[in-house]
Formats: structure tokens, sequence, C-alpha cells
């Protein structure tokens, strides 16, 4: 079996064990007679499932007692709009714009009250995240949103903002389980799942109780997107996403053999430092984020031209290194290293970087 490399966005790369488990289990899960795909979200087989990934989740991240776990569907995007619904009780938010992600759900908040963009590094095409120095939290607002890695321009928060009591509501799409979190420093994280925690089409959603409430915020919120309702209903108001919840619980499982969060931490950051180390080094490329921002999740770069960018991507290709073409919105390449990812990817694609500079005619200065 040839496996590529695989550096994609999301979705991203799955632990092979997972896949070959899951391969196993497709026909006939344990002594069911019927495949996860056929089965009920409704039956206690099905429950058996569901309980294990959310335990299996809770403990991976310690989440406290006082918050309630979600799976549910629609992707972070959904999210954008059901944060404000669900928060804005006084109708004021505020959102530090750090990537298109953080500008969209900005935006889409915008809708429903007055969502205060309180800094922004646009100006500098989102090549940094914005310095806490240089803003001031409303403490009357709602809550503050943040987008915590930003998978299109390479960029990360290594310190959160202090938001007194304000509840922080970060978008962990990109970095979910691949460091690990203290859960009772959020009011809410939410996660598409397609990088790190398993298939697309679920959604991950870690509110504390008391920011849920007995209802929505505001009145016009649709019923299914109601947290008080989804939480109610332990993420079945309606039919889940029932195999991308199994397979969820596969991944935290192979998360927690692994060694657990940190473990993970710890190995991001060794396959990101490795390229990171050569484009410091390097004639040929150039980093996309400040250095003091940059991302273990997704290391962004380009060359000089356009034209050697594509270059890039499609020997990297040829050499079964897939996946790594920057962003339509910001162009140049880009290595996302999320969990499944294994360091041999990583090394493959540092000796690749290598090889293609030295075909270029330039040299590393290590």
């Amino acid at each position: 079996m040839a496996r590529v490399h695989n550096f994609a966005a999301g979705p991203a790369a799955l632990p092979l064990g997972v896949l070959e488990e899951v391969a196993a289990e497709l026909v006939e899960y344990g002594d069911t007679g019927m495949s996860v795909l056929e089965m009920s979200h409704r039956s206690a087989n099905y429950q058996e499932i569901y309980d294990h990934a959310e335990q299996s989740l809770r403990e991976l991240l310690d989440i406290p007692s006082d918050y309630r776990v979600m799976f549910l569907q629609g992707g972070a995007t959904l999210q954008f709009a059901a944060i404000p619904l669900n928060l804005m009780r006084t109708g004021r938010a505020d959102y530090l714009v750090t990537g298109s992600f953080a500008k969209k759900a900005w935006a889409e908040a915008t809708k429903y009250g007055q969502a205060r963009v309180a800094a922004t590094s646009e100006d500098t095409a989102f090549d940094r995240i914005c310095d806490s120095a240089t803003y001031q939290v409303d403490k009357s607002a709602d809550y503050l949103h943040i987008c915590e890695n930003n998978t299109i321009y390479g960029t990360m928060y290594h310190e959160l903002p202090d938001t007194g009591d304000v509840p922080l509501v970060s978008d962990m799409s990109s970095c979910f389980l691949a460091r690990p979190a203290d859960v009772s420093r959020y009011g809410v994280i939410y996660a598409g799942a397609q990088k790190n925690a398993g298939p697309a089409g679920v959604t991950i959603v870690i509110a504390r109780e008391d920011l849920i409430g007995d209802s929505p915020a505001l009145d016009i919120c649709p019923t299914y997107m109601s947290w008080a309702t989804q939480a109610g209903a332990g993420s079945m108001y309606n039919t889940p996403n029932t195999f991308g919840i199994y397979l969820c619980g596969k991944v935290f499982d192979w998360v927690a053999a692994q060694g657990g969060v940190a473990a993970m931490e710890e190995r991001n950051r060794a396959k990101s430092d490795m390229l990171y180390d050569i484009i410091d080094a390097s004639d040929l490329y150039q980093g996309v984020a400040q250095p003091g921002s940059r991302s273990i999740c997704n290391v962004t770069f380009r060359c000089p031209t356009p034209e050697l960018d594509a270059q890039f991507v499609a020997s990297a290709s040829e050499h079964g290194l897939v996946g790594v073409k920057g962003h339509r919105a910001a162009g140049g390449i880009r290595a996302s290293l999320y969990n499944a990812v294994e360091p041999a990817s990583a090394e493959a694609l540092a000796s690749f970087m290598r090889d293609f500079e030295s075909q270029m005619g330039g040299s590393s200065r290590s």
C-alpha cells in the first residue's frame, strides 16, 4: 500500500491505525450484526459509542464537570452564527480579527448585535497575532471571540488574552488536541473535527453550563442552533453524524495511546521547528507568519515568485508530498502538520525543501 505524505489543511490526515481499525469494523461493529453506518442513533449500542467518545474527550482535555460537550453538524462556520444567537444577551461582543475565519465570524455576528473589532492584524496581511498591549476588552461585552490558530496564514496564539470576567470564545478548529488547553479559562471552545479530531462533518462544542442557560440569548435563534436544546438532547435533537462521532472516538483513543495532548504538542513542535529551521536558514524560502506568532500546526512560506511556488507544489506532488499549495486567499505554500502527520512525513518534506532549493541554485545558511 502506497500512501502519500498528506499535508492538507482539512479534511486532513487521519491516523493509519485508526483507519485500519475502522475498516475492520465497517461491515459489523462488535457482535451487533450491523455496521455503525446502519445503527440507530437511539439504540443502546450507539449510545455506548457516543458516551465513550465524550468520556474520552473529557479525559484528554480534563474538561470540568460544569462544561457540556456537544457533537454537532454544520461545521465551525455554523457556529459563527450560533455564538451570538446563544450568547449576545446584552447585544455586545468583542472580536480579535487575525485571519479570514476570524473575520467571517465577526461579520456574521454583526447581523445579531454590536460586534466590535477590538483589534486586527489585517493591515499586515494577517501575518501576526494582535499584541494584547494594543487593545482593551470591553468589560461589558457578552464575550470575546478569537480564532486560536489561523490555518490560512499560519499564525497561532501562544498566550491567551486576559478577558477578566468576559467569557473567552475560541475557534480551535485547527489546533484542537494539538496542544493542551486549560478548558476552565474558556467560556466556549468549538472546533471542526476535520483537522485533528476526526472526519469532516462533526463540530465539537464545549460550553460552560451557565453560558448555555435554559434558552438562547436571542428569540430568533433556530431551535437546531440552540445549545440549550442540543445539550439537553445529548447532541441528538435530530440524527447526528453517527459515523463521524464514532470515528472521533477512535481518534481520541489514538491520541491517548500516543501519550495524550501534551505528547501531541511535543511532537507537533518538533515537526514544525524542523521546517522553520530550514526557512530561517534559506535564501529561497520566506516565512509568512511573524516568528512570534508562528503556528505549530500550519507552516506557511513562499518562494520569490508565484511561478516558483507553483513549481515547488508540482514537484512536491511528484515526490508523494501532497496538499502543500497555499490557500487561494494567501497563495504561497502551506504544510499542515496536524497530529496524524507522522514525523517521517515532516522529515520527507524537509529533505525535499533542501533538495528543491539546491536545484534552484540556492543554498541554506545553516
